[in-house]
């Protein structure tokens, strides 16, 4: 008999990294279940009939235990929409929900930090304090929000990554983004990573042990920091 394939959740698949880890993840023969609204069901029309797609707001419990029953892995974008808490919710209701065990990976960006160690730059960290007062001004996104929901993540006992993206661009995959434990590292220097490459990034933590309860910050592997400062294998 043909063995089971290992099912894995895309909380968030219909975004545009969401959409990236549904192909990566197809690709490496995972049993692949979406969760997304219900207004943005139809961005999965291209996977239909290889995905199970839940539709509803991430942040519902009911929504997530239907979605992660029987997976081995969960990827999670946590999206700071609204303030809702809609982040802390999604990352609450992923960890009261998950399997024993289960490989939980979230996404994030570089703003997040785990020990205070991380360095930022002037201009990083006034365009951060800036535009998290407007968006939640103008009641869009709440950055304190996903601050809480990697909070809430990283006290947890559960096998999870924190994977913390730079600026993103699109284009084909370079392959493998590099990840450095803080910023400020100079192989983090160039400040870029391919979405395709951060969704690939995702992916394959759901099976690299040195990433549990690790929180990387990445850069693409192709960036003039990662090919200076990048260690060679």
């Amino acid at each position: 008999m043909e063995a089971a394939k290992p099912r894995v959740c895309v909380i968030g698949a219909s975004g545009k990294l969401g959409r990236h880890m549904v192909r990566h993840a197809l690709d490496r023969g995972y049993d692949v279940v979406g969760v997304c609204r219900e207004q943005s069901v139809a961005k999965l029309d291209e996977f239909a009939g290889r995905i199970t797609v839940i539709p509803g707001a991430t942040n519902d419990p009911a929504v997530i235990g239907e979605a992660v029953q029987g997976c081995e892995g969960v990827l999670t974008v946590l999206v700071p929409w609204g303030v809702r808490q809609y982040a802390s919710g999604t990352a609450q209701a992923v960890l009261d929900h998950a399997e024993p065990g289960a490989r939980l990976v979230f996404s994030c960006g570089w703003h997040i930090t785990r020990d205070g160690r991380d360095v930022y730059s002037r201009t990083f960290r006034t365009a951060v304090r800036v535009v998290g007062w407007i968006t939640r001004l103008l009641r869009l996104v709440d950055i304190g929000d996903q601050v809480e929901a990697c909070r809430r993540i990283f006290a947890s006992d559960t096998r999870w990554t924190v994977v913390r993206g730079s600026d993103l661009e699109e284009g084909e995959s370079q392959g493998l983004p590099v990840w450095s434990r803080h910023v400020g590292d100079p192989v983090l220097g160039s400040n870029l990573t391919r979405r395709v490459d951060f969704a690939l990034f995702m992916v394959a933590a759901l099976t690299d042990d040195a990433l549990v309860r690790e929180a990387p910050a990445i850069v693409g592997c192709r960036t003039p920091s990662a090919l200076a400062h990048a260690p060679v294998h």
